[in-house]
């Protein structure tokens, strides 16, 4: 299973034949995995913020890009997640994203996404998103991208009732795909998705050019370090489904170190 010469880089060493065990899906986070959304949200994050009476500064922006809009609103002004400002600052966020995000379209996307979502499934890799975006704004972004067909169910926020980091997003998402978690893959920026993984026992695929930084995703147990949406090809290709050694999903972590891709990984810090 060779998915690496379908985008350009050498043999992935060690790669399985076609006949060998290899994952059967992968899901997808949105914003900083696939879409660089991060400085476009980020901006429109400080925006409706001070719309609302608070200052917020890039760093504080940055953290709460990927929590749910309750919880990073609630976050960024400082109040309870029901509380009618933080309700009007989503819905005014909403309002907004697609004059401050959506009309950059297919430039939003991180190099290598495209010719390495169309490899995976040349190889039989079912693909998915799971996003604390609502459903309609992860369709509309992937949409704008064009890479809406490379991948099947889209998973969001409004679909579950318990968000990031609890499994529910990813195990509903391996299920639509009709593919057990344990032969599955997740890849995102942050801690929060790389725990969720962890739980939900899918192989966790850290990319170190999202909101994460190496440092912060390397501490979660067992995650594979990717610093290209190359490398995220290379390891879904190279990687063996883990056993199946219970039913549900696991609350603790695995103590395996984490596995960098590539001889030098650099450090990424927040704006």
């Amino acid at each position: 299973m060779r998915v690496s010469m379908e985008v350009g880089e050498r043999p992935v060493r060690g790669a399985r034949s076609a006949g060998g065990e290899a994952l059967r899906a992968a899901v997808f986070d949105l914003d900083g995995t696939l879409a660089n959304t991060l400085p476009a949200i980020s901006k429109l994050l400080i925006k409706v913020a001070k719309e609302q009476g608070c200052s917020v500064t890039a760093r504080q922006a940055a953290a709460a890009i990927g929590k749910p809009p309750a919880a990073a609103f609630g976050r960024l002004l400082g109040r309870p997640e029901d509380d009618g400002r933080v309700q009007a600052a989503i819905s005014r966020y909403r309002e907004l994203f697609s004059y401050e995000v959506l009309c950059q379209g297919p430039q939003l996307l991180y190099p290598g996404v495209t010719a390495g979502l169309s490899a995976l499934r040349a190889h039989g890799v079912e693909l998915a998103v799971a996003t604390s975006k609502t459903t309609r704004a992860a369709e509309s972004l992937l949409d704008v991208m064009g890479i809406r067909d490379l991948v099947g169910p889209v998973i969001g926020q409004d679909m579950v009732r318990r968000g990031k980091p609890h499994p529910e997003m990813v195990l509903r998402a391996a299920g639509r795909l009709g593919v057990p978690a344990w032969q599955s893959a997740y890849v995102g920026d942050t801690v929060g998705d790389m725990r969720m993984a962890v739980t939900a026992r899918m192989e966790p695929v850290a990319v170190t050019y999202g909101s994460g930084t190496f440092g912060e995703l390397a501490a979660v147990a067992g995650t594979r370090m990717c610093s290209s949406f190359k490398d995220v090809v290379s390891v879904i290709a190279a990687a063996r489904p883990r056993p199946s050694t219970a039913a549900g999903p696991v609350v603790r972590q695995r103590r395996a170190a984490a596995v960098p891709v590539g001889a030098q990984q650099r450090r990424r810090r927040l704006p």
